[in-house]
């Protein structure tokens, strides 16, 4: 290991287009908890919303992307991402992306819920797996890249109120290292495994944002998780999504016996944002006392289907359902963290010499609900902001010459036993499905925050015995978002996008985020930033 001028912490399409472009300007680190590809990128099907055609428009883009964030989006960041579409799928093909393209040789663009045109770059219905397979390749191959496999950031270092670096636990358990850097790049991902049900990958455990936040930096309306409306209901089997392309490409969604629902409520029926989506088939089940609704795309033709979507198909066929003849058992599950920690237009955050990119940032783009393919987009673009901000010598810290040594670490003789650390996070995570899901009430969100605060007092128990342990640093982090996002959801006196409260129905006047920082007693709101 030698020292190294940015240290990336995680391995999906933000922290490795960030790795990539950072190269030219100084040594780079990126770190991943598990093996590289294990990050929400390879799980991403539908792919990455981009004005590549005359047809389509900037101005119809972003104003997909304002109408999904139900009035929360930045209106300054949504343009300037938008406006860099074009420039990150050239990036992206630059780079190897095999896109998927059409009999004419140009690319197919798909459409997906909130969009009013195809827009959508994509690679059959695998296109995460594709970029987060071509970008690894190329960290890998990179002299200059430094990439540490089983590497665990269990805290940020800072000094003198700034970020110097993080500490992590390698791969050896038990073992500590500070690892120094002029400049820490959060690329962690989001926390959908704080919930019961969930498309995440196992990994989804909220470590950026809740590093950052015991740090000190700001962090921002976590009280959005959306709900994605379609993953496969199949009992036993792991969490798979079934991306929303499907509707865009004809698919219904249907009652048991066969009839729609969506068009009762909202008009753009199946191409209606998420939120919507999703609320409309938690009621449909609870009404009618359903397991699952279907999603249905056997009308359409076969050979299209297999076509576009050949990974659900194979999928779904190992199960036993055929897609081409038989609609598909379907529920929402917790899918994508809106809010995150606090940057700027450059990606750095409140806290001096951090920077976040990715599903663990809030960028102000995805507002109170982001629009489908947006997040893949917002990876990309961050990630050029972040290098175009660290090329200038002014903005890193003081060269780093070398590594500290390790940490001493306890390890005790009587660790706690394994199953403790999974009941504790069972208990979390049924806490937050039940009572901080896709409809809320203000009696459950306290008794929620209650039940959180009972958790954490089990944990802190087990302190001092469990420093070395992977499964404890994972609950913590998961512990502390899931805090982060029922105080959150109990500041938000109003429904907006993927927050709804049965308790208060109506959307306020005013659009104010949520704010909280470490060292605030609790939330605080304010008014997002008009549009220069």
């Amino acid at each position: 290991m030698k020292a190294t001028d940015f240290l990336i912490i995680g391995s999906g399409a933000a922290g490795l287009a960030t790795a990539l472009g950072l190269t030219p300007f100084g040594r780079v680190a990126v770190l991943s908890k598990d093996q590289g590809q294990d990050s929400a990128t390879l799980w991403a099907q539908g792919g990455m919303a981009a004005v590549l055609k005359d047809t389509d428009s900037i101005a119809a883009h972003i104003q997909d992307t304002l109408n999904a964030g139900a009035g929360l989006c930045h209106p300054q960041v949504v343009r300037q991402v938008v406006e860099h579409g074009a420039a990150a799928a050239r990036s992206l093909i630059a780079w190897g992306v095999p896109f998927t393209r059409d009999g004419h040789g140009d690319f197919h663009l798909t459409r997906e819920g909130g969009h009013s045109a195809r827009r959508i770059l994509h690679t059959t219905d695998a296109t995460g797996r594709a970029i987060e397979e071509t970008l690894l390749q190329r960290v890998r191959e990179h002299p200059d890249i430094f990439l540490g496999e089983r590497h665990f950031a269990i805290d940020l270092w800072v000094e003198d109120g700034i970020c110097r670096g993080a500490m992590v636990l390698g791969p050896e358990n038990g073992r500590v290292e500070r690892w120094p850097a002029r400049a820490v790049i959060l690329a962690t991902g989001g926390a959908g495994q704080v919930y019961l049900h969930t498309s995440n990958p196992p990994i989804a455990t909220g470590d950026g944002i809740a590093m950052a936040y015991r740090a000190g930096a700001e962090v921002a309306n976590m009280e959005f998780m959306q709900f994605h409306p379609t993953t496969l209901y199949h009992p036993g089997s792991p969490p798979f999504l079934l991306s929303e392309a499907l509707r865009g490409e004809g698919a219904k969604l249907r009652l048991p016996d066969g009839s729609t629902f969506l068009e009762r409520y909202d008009p753009r029926a199946e191409l209606a944002p998420r939120d919507i989506v999703a609320r409309a088939i938690d009621a449909e089940m609870k009404h009618h006392g359903l397991d699952y609704v279907l999603l249905d795309i056997s009308h359409q033709p076969a050979a299209m289907t297999l076509a576009h979507f050949p990974t659900i198909a194979a999928r779904c066929l190992e199960l036993g359902l055929d897609i081409t003849r038989e609609p598909i058992p379907v529920v929402p599950a917790a899918h994508y963290t809106c809010g995150g920690v606090v940057v700027d237009s450059h990606g750095r955050s409140t806290l001096p010499g951090l920077y976040a990119a990715g599903e663990a940032a809030c960028t102000g783009l995805h507002g109170a609900n982001r629009l489908a393919s947006n997040s893949l987009l917002e990876c990309v673009t961050t990630a050029a902001a972040i290098v175009a901000d660290l090329q200038t010598p002014a903005s890193v810290g003081p060269e780093v010459t070398s590594f500290s040594p390790p940490l001493p670490s306890p390890r005790p003789s009587a660790a706690p036993p394994a199953d403790v650390f999974h009941q504790l996070r069972s208990k979390v995570q049924e806490t937050m499905w039940n009572a901080v899901g896709i409809v809320r009430k203000d009696a459950q969100l306290q008794e929620a925050r209650k039940q959180l605060e009972c958790i954490g007092a089990e944990l802190r128990d087990i302190t001092e015995t469990s420093q070395g342990l992977r499964a404890f640093h994972e609950l913590r982090n998961l512990l502390q978002t899931a805090m982060l996002i029922t105080q959150s959801a109990i500041a938000r006196q109003e429904s907006r996008g993927c927050h709804y409260n049965e308790d208060h129905p109506q959307r306020a006047s005013e659009a104010l985020d949520t704010i909280m920082q470490r060292d605030w007693p609790a939330p605080r709101q304010r008014p997002i930033p008009p549009e220069a």
